[in-house]
């Protein structure tokens, strides 16, 4: 039987019921991980260390990495995945909820498929209730559909992948490339021959909110998306041509006020 980590970061700015809901659906997993490693990325609140405290008492599989100062998303999984002793890391953020067949049915696909390195899902996307759910992420299934689509979009769910570790640090892991980490690490790993692949269901909770789709909006997130655009034209995985579309679709998109930006997303969703 695999043996599974699962990685996952909080920040001081966390919710501490949002962080209690998501472990709660980690422990309540149908195949339980062997080790859960949490880094703590720089000083917490007291709540959040209340909730953590909590856990650890009760599950032994829980493991703390401490942070002393706050090093952003990249560099925080990167050094938790160090303290990862599996081959199976399933990565997960503090304030989603997994289904509770989430780790069966990857780390079963995993084990039937060798030649894949990482595999996702759908997520079914929430505000204040998981029974309220109101829209489904989809992404494409196979590798080359992935890989096409990862030229215009992230191509994956980040909160609901599961990957080989050592695919994962064949491509030098996370890099800190703020707001694009993951999908930097994807279009990494595509160059260098790993192999992707989407279940072609919701097995996540994405809690969303206003200030969700605020966090992608203004100047500053324009410049970074610009910067990684940039970054992919120079690894050659995308032409100048579609660079350059892709700047001006999202400049738009991050430019334009927070109720059209929410409209515009549901559209896209509506698109895949």
């Amino acid at each position: 039987m695999n043996r599974i980590s699962v990685l996952i970061s909080v920040y001081s700015k966390e919710k501490p019921a949002y962080l209690q809901q998501s472990l709660d659906s980690i422990f309540a997993q149908t195949m339980l991980p062997d080790e859960v490693v949490l880094v703590e990325d720089g000083p917490l609140t007291e709540p959040l260390l209340e909730v953590i405290a909590s856990f650890a008492q009760q599950h032994q599989e829980l493991h703390i990495v401490k942070l002393p100062t706050n090093v952003g998303l990249g560099l925080a999984l990167n050094e938790g995945l160090k303290h990862c002793h599996n081959n199976l890391v399933a990565r997960m953020d503090s304030d989603d909820l997994m289904k509770p067949e989430r780790l069966a049915k990857q780390a079963a696909y995993l084990e039937q498929h060798p030649e894949i390195a990482v595999v996702g899902s759908w997520t079914e996307e929430f505000r204040d209730s998981i029974h309220e759910s109101c829209t489904i992420r989809k992404v494409p299934e196979t590798h080359e559909q992935l890989v096409a689509f990862s030229r215009r979009r992230n191509p994956m769910n980040h909160p609901t992948v599961m990957f080989r570790k050592q695919a994962v640090e064949a491509a030098d892991s996370y890099h800190h490339c703020l707001l694009f980490e993951d999908y930097d690490l994807w279009i990494r790993m595509m160059r260098q021959g790993a192999r992707f692949y989407n279940l072609q269901e919701s097995l996540l909770y994405f809690r969303v909110s206003n200030d969700f789709f605020k966090r992608r909006g203004g100047w500053a997130y324009i410049r970074q998306e610009i910067r990684f655009q940039h970054s992919l034209h120079r690894k050659g995985h995308i032409g100048f041509r579609v660079m350059l579309q892709n700047i001006i679709m999202r400049t738009i998109l991050r430019s334009i006020p927070n109720k059209w930006r929410q409209k515009s997303y549901l559209f896209l969703l509506r698109k895949q």
